[in-house]
Order: structure tokens, then sequence, then C-alpha cells
């Protein structure tokens, strides 16, 4: 399905009844990361996944995004739909969106999954992102998409308006924002996270007000290589 917010149409799926829950992909992916965990949820809550804009099916947006853009794009979606004080879930770069949200605008409970929130290199993620994803089994299929996609000519042609918004997103911290957000927020963590090191999450536990870590066996994409215990944790903390 397609809504079109400040000029860029933006795909999204949904499906389940009950609480929403809204779930964010991380960067450089789409709506398809996030599917296993709406999969085994929609059972109890409705879901709603969307591509940022810039990647999926989603249009690049017309100028280089900050955090705070695609908060407000998402905000400005979440309330087309008539989505009032959801579930976030975040991984990565979606949970970056999701602090900021988060910091923001009423949200009932929040999750993130390898997230980010201060200032820190990143060398090469493009690379990191298609080897972590064919470790994983299930998800070879979704590598290969991707391999093909950011290497295709429209990836390309785009690349330097997405290359303005990724410099402009590792170059936000988002500190504050984490102060300010008072819901109950669980950390999702892969030990072996070589892109937002587990390191990073006890300082983000630390600052918020009610947060919780736990750490899996894994990488930075730990939520789909023990998919199965993940989704236990979720239903117990929802």
């Amino acid at each position: 399905m397609i809504k079109k917010i400040k000029d860029i149409n933006i795909n999204y799926i949904q499906y389940g009844k009950g609480k929403d829950i809204v779930l964010l992909h991380g960067w450089g992916q789409n709506l398809e990361m996030m599917d296993p965990i709406g999969k085994n949820l929609c059972d109890e809550f409705r879901i709603t996944i969307l591509d940022f804009p810039g990647f999926g099916s989603s249009d690049i947006p017309n100028f280089a995004y900050t955090i705070s853009d695609y908060t407000e794009s998402l905000h400005e979606l979440l309330n087309s739909l008539k989505i009032d004080n959801p579930i976030l879930i975040g991984h990565s770069f979606g949970g970056r969106v999701a602090i900021s949200y988060a910091s923001i605008y009423k949200v009932d409970k929040l999750v993130l999954f390898g997230s980010p929130f201060v200032i820190r290199e990143k060398k090469g993620l493009k690379i990191k992102i298609l080897k972590s994803l064919k470790k994983i089994k299930a998800l070879d299929g979704i590598a290969e998409y991707m391999k093909k996609h950011m290497g295709s000519d429209d990836y390309r042609n785009a690349s330097g308006i997405m290359r303005e918004i990724m410099v402009k997103t590792v170059n936000t911290d988002l500190t504050e924002n984490v102060k300010k957000i008072k819901v109950p927020t669980l950390l999702i963590w892969g030990e072996n996270d070589d892109q937002v090191p587990v390191s990073e999450a006890r300082e983000l536990e630390k600052l918020l007000t009610d947060g919780a870590l736990i750490v899996l066996p894994g990488t930075h994409y730990c939520y789909l290589e023990n998919l199965g215990r993940v989704i236990s944790i979720l239903e117990n903390f929802l």
C-alpha cells in the first residue's frame, strides 16, 4: 500500500488486529527485514511496517533528510493511518528514528535492536550489511536482492542524496533524545555485534529512565538469528 507523505510515496504493509506495533527497518534494508517479527505477533497486534523514504519501494527524498525529517515523516504517516500511542520496534537506523520519535511523541513501549545513538565512525557499511545477511541462511534471497539493488543504476543515480542522508545520520547524536524517553524500553543486542557494540547498548541502558538490556548470541542481526527466542521475549514484554 502507498501513502503520499510530504510529496513522497511511502510503501507500507499492515495486517493483524489489536494494539498497534510499528516496525522500523535498518539502513539499506526494506520492510521485508521486519516482517518475520510482524508475522509472529499479528495474532494479538495490528502490525504496520514501512519502507523508509529512500529504501525499498518508497520514493527517494528530494532533499537530504535528517533523523528529524524521518521522524516527522513517520509521525505524519501514522497520523494518516490513525495510529496513536503505538509500540515502536526498530532495528539499527530504524532504532535511531524510534529513539527520536519516542522522545517527542506518545508511544506505549519501545524496543530497540542494535540501535546506535551516539556519533561514531562507520566504514564499509554496505559491505558489512551484506556480509551479515549472508550469514543468516533464511535471508540468502534478501541478501542477493540487496546486492543487486544496491549495485543497480537506480541506486547509483540516487546514491548522492542517500550518501548525504547517511552522513547526516551518523553525525547526529541522540543522547538528549534518549534522556527524554520515559516509557518502558527493551534493548535486544547481539553479543558479537560489530556495527553497534554491546558497550554502546550498556551506555544506552544507563541513560534510559526505564530500560533493560538483553544480550543474545549473534551479530547485528541477532533478532533474526534468535527469532523464536526474541518473539518469546517480546510477547512477555508487550
